[in-house]
């Protein structure tokens, strides 16, 4: 019997990917060509070809291919990578995610979806996560200002953020969004909280949902509702799946949400006897990773999605174990799910295993940073075999480790650092621009602002100090219109010098060019101003680095798309909008909604190596390993809590939870397996050494008491 359908279980680093691809080589020749011999022809028999290979064409005429899914981007880009090298390109494949393609297939079938739901025929448009919690806020503005969705210690803009949360969890778990009140309800029945709040969010969420439809905007939530619910259930759609596709492989799948299941299920499926499908071979794989479950909480389903193993034929069980595991796994997981207190001792252990404990944190931050300066210097390691992790990482930590290691040389990389785009100096120097150049905006900008401006857009030029001599004397604040004045208006202008003159001078000039041409019409739109300051300020006059380009870059995405948005509201092709609506976009930035997150492009140079800075959730979704791992703030409790990495109320929409309630045990539980996952999953990325990092007292002042204290303990600490 020919092996249709795959299921490859192993731990962390354990080949699960490699066999993936092997299994893909294997299947390969039969799926994707057929060798056909010539029939015979007037030709000599010398020049006739034995065989020609001709790829298989399904009845419409395209080319099917293999339709391959990881769990993120990140890890999209180094599977097509490592396919290419295997197959040397033999073989045509689409690489996605499953978010992806659930938004490629929404908009390629949308006329179906137009046809079933009774939909405006006008093309689609996604809303980013920003502009989405902006659209929300604005369209639940009465909600919000009458505190019928207020919850304690939850300020407003984590409130529609979690309310769309709620959307996009149902969705992705395949549950009705009429039915999210009963959910949230059931669920939270031991919380107290009143039957009428899970009624708003229904009503609110019902609401956003129709006015997004109407106007044809669509969001991460909608576009796997429309896909789950609806495009997958449509009777001429599984025909047109499965025509496309001859090989399905999917990496990780304790990875993916509810609605994946569903979609797998449709190559799974025997074919009945009046389908069509009796004439497609499709080849299915999984992998599935025990200690995976990264985006368990952010709408993955792992219990839900491994049971698909009982569809597929067969079976490989990869027992090897990675990196510290083999040594470490069993005991130290013992000792942390243990309900009584224990002790381990890692003095004569195997592996090589060190404490860094210190009585401050500030004091355990330089001491890392002298450990590995120390540690590099000497030769013992390169940055790039170096990762410090950390349960949550804030930015004193992240501004400390990078001043200190910095100061000695060594670069740091940050994994998927998304600080807020109004937390760099030269956005918020460029949103003062808008300010002097477009009318009606003179509320949003004040002296520092000005100050801080001349200093970014001249730098080095004007220092600080000459920066606020120039605001005191020559910035002229306004309602409508506020401008700087030339720098004679400063009696004592001499003092200032002739270079920041010189600067102050073209800078004001280059204003006075644009709000001329804004008044008379020939600036476009603000994009276009954003554009033209950076090139002048930035651009041409120094070399932005990576991380000042990744900005830049994000900021003119986020306009770009703001102002698409906007023009579909108005339902007209001018992209010129009052000053309320140049407001609200800067006031969307200064909120620190956006972040500094563009879409990834590839360096043209070798990147500097560099030590990695992540938190755990960021170095295990991006399948990082290192020979050296520094475990920063060891001690926290936050080893054993979720945080951020859980969307609220995301267990009620498990499919094994729906309808049931979560209980504190449940929660206490669920915590426990996480951190099992993780201590498993970090030990299989750790080869040569492991740093222990502990401060007694956490950033706050208290004592931390977190549940891998005992294995700190059981280190021999450094001198």
């Amino acid at each position: 019997m020919t092996l249709q359908s795959l299921w490859i279980t192993g731990g962390t680093q354990s080949g699960k990917t490699t066999h993936l691809i092997e299994q893909m080589q294997q299947w390969g020749p039969d799926q994707f060509w057929q060798k056909t011999a010539f029939k015979a022809s007037t030709k000599p028999a010398n020049k006739t070809p034995k065989t020609i290979k001709n790829r298989q064409v399904n009845r419409s005429g395209c080319n099917r291919m293999a339709l391959i899914f990881a769990a993120n981007s990140h890890n999209r880009l180094r599977l097509v990578d490592q396919i290419n090298q295997a197959t040397q390109g033999q073989y045509p494949f689409r690489s996605t995610t499953p978010l992806a393609f659930f938004e490629d297939e929404v908009l390629l079938f949308w006329p179906l979806l137009v046809e079933a739901l009774h939909l405006k025929t006008r093309l689609p448009l996604r809303l980013r996560p920003e502009m989405e919690q902006e659209m929300a806020t604005r369209f639940w503005h009465p909600a919000l200002e009458s505190g019928q969705l207020s919850r304690l210690g939850v300020n407003p803009d984590r409130i529609v953020r979690q309310v769309l949360d709620i959307f996009q969890l149902a969705a992705l778990g395949g549950v009705p969004l009429n039915q999210v009140n009963l959910v949230l309800e059931q669920g939270f029945s031991e919380l107290e909280q009143s039957s009428l709040f899970y009624a708003l969010i229904r009503e609110l969420l019902l609401g956003w949902r129709g006015w997004c439809l109407d106007r044809g905007f669509l969001t991460y939530g909608l576009i796997a509702e429309l896909y789950g619910q609806h495009l997958l259930n449509h009777p001429a759609y599984p025909n047109h799946l499965i025509e496309r596709y001859s090989m399905v492989l999917a990496d990780d799948v304790d990875e993916y949400p509810a609605i994946a299941r569903h979609l797998f299920e449709r190559f799974l499926e025997p074919a009945s006897e009046q389908s069509s499908r009796q004439s497609y071979d499709i080849k299915i794989a999984f992998t599935h990773n025990p200690a995976g479950a990264v985006r368990w909480g952010l709408g993955a389903d792992p219990d839900y999605l491994e049971a698909l193993q009982w569809h597929c034929q067969a079976e490989v069980c990869l027992e090897r174990q990675a990196g510290f595991a083999p040594a470490l796994a069993e005991p130290l997981t013992d000792l942390v799910l243990s309900p009584t207190p224990g002790f381990l001792d890692l003095s004569n252990s195997s592996v090589d295993v060190r404490s860094l404990q210190t009585v401050s944190r500030a004091n355990l931050l330089r001491r890392i940073g002298t450990e590995i300066i120390t540690a590099i210097q000497s030769g013992q390691v390169s940055p790039a075999e170096i990762a410090v992790i950390g349960p949550g990482l804030d930015e004193i930590a992240r501004y400390s480790l990078r001043e200190i290691l910095i100061h000695a040389d060594i670069a740091v990389e940050a994994i998927n650092e998304q600080r807020p785009l109004s937390s760099s100096p030269m956005i918020r120097a460029l949103l003062t621009l808008l300010t002097l150049v477009y009318p009606g905006l003179g509320r949003l900008v004040d002296r520092d602002a000005v100050a801080e401006m001349l200093v970014v857009l001249s730098q080095p030029v004007i220092d600080p100090v000459r920066a606020g001599l120039l605001v005191d004397h020559c910035f002229v604040p306004d309602r409508d219109q506020p401008h700087l004045l030339g720098v004679t208006a400063f009696s004592r202008w001499d003092r200032l010098g002739y270079q920041v003159t010189e600067a102050y001078g073209q800078i004001l000039q280059w204003l006075e060019i644009q709000r001329s041409q804004q008044q008379q019409r020939l600036l476009p739109n603000p994009v276009s101003l954003l554009d033209r300051a950076i090139q002048r300020f930035f651009v041409e006059t120094k070399t932005p680095g990576s991380g000042q380009l990744a900005v830049l870059r994000e900021l003119i995405e986020t306009a770009i798309h703001y102002w698409e948005v906007e023009s579909r509201l108005l339902q007209r092709g001018s992209t010129e909008f009052s000053p309320e609506t140049l407001q609200q976009f800067i006031q969307l930035l200064r909120r620190g909604i956006v972040t500094a997150n563009p879409y990834p492009v590839s360096p043209l140079s070798l990147p500097k190596p560099a030590i990695t800075l992540a938190t755990v959730f960021q170095y295990r979704a991006n399948r990082q390993s290192h020979p050296w791992q520094f475990w920063l703030d060891a001690g926290s409790v936050l080893w054993l809590e979720g945080g951020s990495s859980e969307l609220w109320g995301a267990p009620l929409f498990l499919q094994e939870q729906v309808g049931q309630p979560w209980t504190v045990e449940q929660q206490t539980g669920a915590n426990l397996q996480r951190l099992r996952r993780v201590l498993l999953d970090l030990l299989s990325r750790v080869r040569d050494r492991l740093y222990l990092c502990h401060s007694d007292l956490a950033v706050s002042g208290h004592e931390q008491l977190g549940p891998l204290l005992p294995l700190v303990y059981g280190c021999q600490p450094l001198a």
